[in-house]
Protein backbone atom coordinates (compact mmCIF):
# COMPACT_ATOMS: atom_id res chain seq x y z
CA UNK A 1 0.00 0.00 0.00
CA UNK A 2 1.11 3.52 -0.87
CA UNK A 3 1.74 5.90 2.39
CA UNK A 4 0.66 9.36 2.58
CA UNK A 5 3.22 12.34 3.81
CA UNK A 6 1.64 14.52 5.51
CA UNK A 7 3.75 17.18 8.32
CA UNK A 8 5.60 15.00 10.07
CA UNK A 9 3.98 11.73 9.82
CA UNK A 10 2.55 9.02 7.57
CA UNK A 11 -1.00 7.48 6.59
CA UNK A 12 -0.95 3.83 5.88
CA UNK A 13 1.13 0.99 5.37
CA UNK A 14 1.06 -0.05 8.87
CA UNK A 15 1.65 3.50 10.44
CA UNK A 16 -0.54 3.84 13.57
CA UNK A 17 -4.13 5.36 13.15
CA UNK A 18 -4.79 8.81 11.61
CA UNK A 19 -7.23 11.02 13.27
CA UNK A 20 -9.08 13.52 11.15
CA UNK A 21 -11.66 15.44 14.03
CA UNK A 22 -13.02 18.80 14.30
CA UNK A 23 -16.76 20.32 14.37
CA UNK A 24 -18.59 20.17 11.24
CA UNK A 25 -18.82 23.61 10.66
CA UNK A 26 -16.69 26.89 11.14
CA UNK A 27 -18.91 28.59 13.62
CA UNK A 28 -16.53 30.52 15.37
CA UNK A 29 -12.64 30.83 15.70
CA UNK A 30 -12.62 29.86 19.59
CA UNK A 31 -14.63 26.54 19.10
CA UNK A 32 -12.03 25.91 16.22
CA UNK A 33 -9.51 26.44 18.65
CA UNK A 34 -11.54 24.30 21.69
CA UNK A 35 -11.90 21.85 19.68
CA UNK A 36 -8.39 21.49 17.95
CA UNK A 37 -6.83 22.00 21.42
CA UNK A 38 -8.12 18.98 22.94
CA UNK A 39 -7.91 16.76 20.45
CA UNK A 40 -4.70 17.55 19.42
CA UNK A 41 -3.92 16.93 23.26
CA UNK A 42 -5.88 13.49 22.91
CA UNK A 43 -3.91 12.13 20.09
CA UNK A 44 -0.76 12.95 21.30
CA UNK A 45 -1.65 11.35 24.75
CA UNK A 46 -2.59 8.13 22.50
CA UNK A 47 0.62 8.57 19.89
CA UNK A 48 -2.20 9.30 17.07
CA UNK A 49 -1.49 11.45 13.89
CA UNK A 50 -3.81 14.54 14.35
CA UNK A 51 -5.47 16.42 11.45
CA UNK A 52 -8.16 18.87 12.25
CA UNK A 53 -11.12 19.38 10.20
CA UNK A 54 -14.05 21.95 9.42
CA UNK A 55 -15.81 23.44 6.71
CA UNK A 56 -15.77 27.17 5.47
CA UNK A 57 -19.26 26.33 3.71
CA UNK A 58 -21.78 23.60 3.87
CA UNK A 59 -23.30 23.59 0.39
CA UNK A 60 -24.72 20.65 0.97
CA UNK A 61 -27.95 21.51 2.99
CA UNK A 62 -31.01 20.01 3.59
CA UNK A 63 -32.81 23.26 3.97
CA UNK A 64 -31.65 26.50 1.99
CA UNK A 65 -32.26 28.47 5.70
CA UNK A 66 -29.39 26.40 7.92
CA UNK A 67 -26.95 27.58 8.52
CA UNK A 68 -23.51 27.24 6.06
CA UNK A 69 -20.74 28.73 7.39
CA UNK A 70 -19.28 32.57 7.62
CA UNK A 71 -18.05 32.31 3.92
CA UNK A 72 -14.21 31.37 1.93
CA UNK A 73 -12.37 34.30 3.09
CA UNK A 74 -13.52 34.29 6.53
CA UNK A 75 -13.27 30.39 6.67
CA UNK A 76 -9.63 30.55 5.35
CA UNK A 77 -8.99 32.90 7.85
CA UNK A 78 -9.76 30.91 10.68
CA UNK A 79 -8.18 27.33 9.16
CA UNK A 80 -4.75 29.32 8.42
CA UNK A 81 -4.92 30.25 12.30
CA UNK A 82 -5.35 27.12 13.58
CA UNK A 83 -2.47 25.66 10.94
CA UNK A 84 -0.08 28.39 12.73
CA UNK A 85 -1.03 28.14 16.21
CA UNK A 86 -1.40 24.60 16.82
CA UNK A 87 0.96 23.50 14.21
CA UNK A 88 -1.30 21.00 12.96
CA UNK A 89 -2.52 19.88 9.10
CA UNK A 90 -5.86 21.11 8.63
CA UNK A 91 -8.88 19.67 6.30
CA UNK A 92 -11.34 21.31 4.49
CA UNK A 93 -13.93 20.64 1.32
CA UNK A 94 -14.19 21.85 -1.64
CA UNK A 95 -17.08 21.97 -3.68
CA UNK A 96 -16.17 23.45 -7.23
CA UNK A 97 -13.13 23.95 -9.20
CA UNK A 98 -12.39 28.01 -8.39
CA UNK A 99 -11.99 27.48 -4.65
CA UNK A 100 -9.56 24.78 -5.03
CA UNK A 101 -6.17 27.16 -5.74
CA UNK A 102 -6.93 29.73 -2.31
CA UNK A 103 -7.67 26.99 -0.51
CA UNK A 104 -5.01 24.86 -1.60
CA UNK A 105 -3.03 27.76 -0.59
CA UNK A 106 -4.24 27.57 2.89
CA UNK A 107 -4.76 24.07 4.00
CA UNK A 108 -2.98 20.57 3.91
CA UNK A 109 -5.38 18.25 2.52
CA UNK A 110 -8.37 19.05 0.31
CA UNK A 111 -11.79 16.84 0.47
CA UNK A 112 -14.10 16.22 -2.20
CA UNK A 113 -17.61 15.54 -0.45
CA UNK A 114 -19.62 12.33 -0.87
CA UNK A 115 -22.12 13.59 -3.05
CA UNK A 116 -19.15 15.27 -5.44
CA UNK A 117 -17.18 11.94 -5.79
CA UNK A 118 -17.57 11.97 -9.19
CA UNK A 119 -17.00 15.13 -10.67
CA UNK A 120 -14.00 14.98 -12.97
CA UNK A 121 -13.03 18.40 -13.16
CA UNK A 122 -13.01 18.77 -9.36
CA UNK A 123 -11.19 15.81 -9.00
CA UNK A 124 -8.50 17.15 -11.15
CA UNK A 125 -7.88 20.38 -9.82
CA UNK A 126 -7.69 18.92 -6.67
CA UNK A 127 -4.81 16.34 -7.66
CA UNK A 128 -3.35 18.72 -9.73
CA UNK A 129 -2.61 21.29 -6.71
CA UNK A 130 -0.07 18.38 -5.50
CA UNK A 131 -1.67 18.36 -2.05
CA UNK A 132 -3.17 15.44 -0.16
CA UNK A 133 -6.72 14.55 -1.43
CA UNK A 134 -9.13 13.17 0.64
CA UNK A 135 -12.42 11.51 -1.62
CA UNK A 136 -15.20 10.61 0.51
CA UNK A 137 -16.99 7.90 -1.28
CA UNK A 138 -20.70 8.53 -2.28
CA UNK A 139 -23.59 6.98 -0.79
CA UNK A 140 -24.68 5.82 -4.05
CA UNK A 141 -21.21 4.41 -4.62
CA UNK A 142 -19.90 0.16 -4.87
CA UNK A 143 -16.86 0.35 -3.49
CA UNK A 144 -15.47 -1.07 -6.55
CA UNK A 145 -16.26 1.54 -8.56
CA UNK A 146 -13.75 3.78 -6.20
CA UNK A 147 -10.98 2.45 -8.89
CA UNK A 148 -12.32 4.96 -11.07
CA UNK A 149 -11.80 7.61 -8.62
CA UNK A 150 -8.42 6.86 -7.66
CA UNK A 151 -7.46 6.53 -11.82
CA UNK A 152 -8.82 9.90 -12.24
CA UNK A 153 -7.13 11.41 -9.13
CA UNK A 154 -3.55 9.29 -9.53
CA UNK A 155 -3.16 9.93 -13.47
CA UNK A 156 -3.22 13.62 -13.01
CA UNK A 157 0.24 13.01 -11.49
CA UNK A 158 -0.78 12.97 -7.31
CA UNK A 159 -0.49 9.60 -5.55
CA UNK A 160 -1.21 11.80 -2.46
CA UNK A 161 -4.90 10.08 -1.85
CA UNK A 162 -6.83 8.79 0.61
CA UNK A 163 -10.13 7.20 0.25
CA UNK A 164 -12.91 7.81 3.08
CA UNK A 165 -16.26 5.36 3.39
CA UNK A 166 -19.13 7.29 4.96
CA UNK A 167 -22.11 4.70 4.41
CA UNK A 168 -24.16 3.83 2.04
CA UNK A 169 -27.63 4.66 1.30
CA UNK A 170 -30.33 2.16 2.32
CA UNK A 171 -33.90 2.89 1.69
CA UNK A 172 -35.31 6.75 2.54
CA UNK A 173 -33.30 8.64 4.74
CA UNK A 174 -30.88 6.12 6.28
CA UNK A 175 -27.42 4.97 5.80
CA UNK A 176 -25.98 1.44 6.31
CA UNK A 177 -22.18 1.04 6.65
CA UNK A 178 -20.71 -2.36 4.12
CA UNK A 179 -17.59 -3.57 6.06
CA UNK A 180 -16.36 -5.36 3.27
CA UNK A 181 -16.10 -1.84 1.70
CA UNK A 182 -13.06 -1.10 3.50
CA UNK A 183 -10.75 -4.18 2.18
CA UNK A 184 -11.95 -3.70 -0.87
CA UNK A 185 -11.41 -0.20 -1.44
CA UNK A 186 -7.84 -0.63 0.44
CA UNK A 187 -7.08 -3.09 -1.87
CA UNK A 188 -6.69 -0.32 -4.60
CA UNK A 189 -3.32 0.90 -2.96
CA UNK A 190 -4.39 3.84 -0.89
CA UNK A 191 -5.10 4.74 3.02
CA UNK A 192 -8.59 4.07 3.98
CA UNK A 193 -10.59 6.44 6.86
CA UNK A 194 -13.66 5.33 7.90
CA UNK A 195 -16.05 8.34 8.77
CA UNK A 196 -17.97 7.21 11.79
CA UNK A 197 -20.12 10.36 12.46
CA UNK A 198 -21.65 10.77 8.66
CA UNK A 199 -22.38 7.05 8.81
CA UNK A 200 -24.97 7.38 11.54
CA UNK A 201 -26.88 10.06 9.43
CA UNK A 202 -30.51 9.96 8.53
CA UNK A 203 -30.40 12.47 5.43
CA UNK A 204 -33.24 14.38 5.39
CA UNK A 205 -34.43 12.55 8.35
CA UNK A 206 -36.18 15.76 10.14
CA UNK A 207 -37.99 17.52 7.24
CA UNK A 208 -35.67 20.72 7.56
CA UNK A 209 -32.40 18.82 8.44
CA UNK A 210 -30.78 15.52 8.77
CA UNK A 211 -31.40 13.34 11.98
CA UNK A 212 -28.61 11.28 13.18
CA UNK A 213 -27.94 8.00 15.77
CA UNK A 214 -24.86 9.42 17.84
CA UNK A 215 -25.47 6.45 20.10
CA UNK A 216 -23.92 4.15 17.48
CA UNK A 217 -20.69 5.89 16.59
CA UNK A 218 -18.44 3.81 18.57
CA UNK A 219 -19.93 0.88 17.42
CA UNK A 220 -19.33 1.46 13.82
CA UNK A 221 -16.06 2.74 14.55
CA UNK A 222 -14.46 -0.31 16.54
CA UNK A 223 -15.88 -2.44 13.84
CA UNK A 224 -14.57 -0.53 11.28
CA UNK A 225 -10.91 -0.71 12.86
CA UNK A 226 -11.42 -4.40 13.51
CA UNK A 227 -11.86 -5.17 9.72
CA UNK A 228 -8.63 -2.62 9.27
CA UNK A 229 -8.02 0.81 8.87
CA UNK A 230 -5.67 3.75 8.15
CA UNK A 231 -7.16 6.27 9.57
CA UNK A 232 -10.57 7.54 11.07
CA UNK A 233 -13.07 10.33 10.84
CA UNK A 234 -15.15 12.40 13.42
CA UNK A 235 -16.83 15.26 13.89
CA UNK A 236 -16.64 16.85 17.63
CA UNK A 237 -18.31 19.57 18.99
CA UNK A 238 -18.19 20.46 22.75
CA UNK A 239 -21.92 20.76 22.96
CA UNK A 240 -23.16 18.65 20.44
CA UNK A 241 -26.84 19.56 20.76
CA UNK A 242 -25.76 22.79 19.89
CA UNK A 243 -23.93 22.59 16.98
CA UNK A 244 -24.98 24.30 13.98
CA UNK A 245 -25.06 21.69 11.71
CA UNK A 246 -24.90 17.70 11.97
CA UNK A 247 -25.81 18.43 15.42
CA UNK A 248 -27.65 14.44 15.77
CA UNK A 249 -24.14 12.76 14.82
CA UNK A 250 -21.68 14.94 16.37
CA UNK A 251 -19.51 13.33 19.18
CA UNK A 252 -18.93 14.91 22.18
CA UNK A 253 -16.01 16.49 22.31
CA UNK A 254 -15.38 15.06 26.31
CA UNK A 255 -15.80 11.47 24.62
CA UNK A 256 -13.34 11.26 22.16
CA UNK A 257 -10.10 10.38 24.38
CA UNK A 258 -12.07 6.99 25.41
CA UNK A 259 -13.30 6.23 21.93
CA UNK A 260 -10.10 6.79 20.50
CA UNK A 261 -8.12 4.58 23.19
CA UNK A 262 -9.89 2.00 22.18
CA UNK A 263 -9.48 2.22 18.48
CA UNK A 264 -5.94 2.63 19.10
CA UNK A 265 -5.97 -0.95 20.98
CA UNK A 266 -8.21 -2.18 18.07
CA UNK A 267 -5.91 -1.51 15.45
CA UNK A 268 -2.75 -2.90 17.91
CA UNK A 269 -3.72 -5.98 17.06
CA UNK A 270 -5.21 -5.79 13.92
CA UNK A 271 -1.76 -4.45 12.46
CA UNK A 272 0.13 -7.08 14.94
CA UNK A 273 -1.14 -9.93 12.61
Amino acid sequence: MNSVPLADFRIGDGQPLAVIAGPCVIESLDLCREVAGEAQRVCRDLGLSYIFKASFDKANRTSGASFRGHGLDAGLEVLAAIRREFGVPVLTDVHETWQVGPVADVVDVLQIPAFLCRQTDLLLAAAETGKVVNVKKGQFLAPWDVKNIVEKVTEAGNPNLLLTERGASFGYNTLVVDMKSLPIMRAFGHPVIFDATHSVQQPGGQGTSSGGQREFIPHLLRAAVAAGLDGVFLEVHPQPEHALSDAATILRLSDLHGLLAQAKAIDAVVKGF
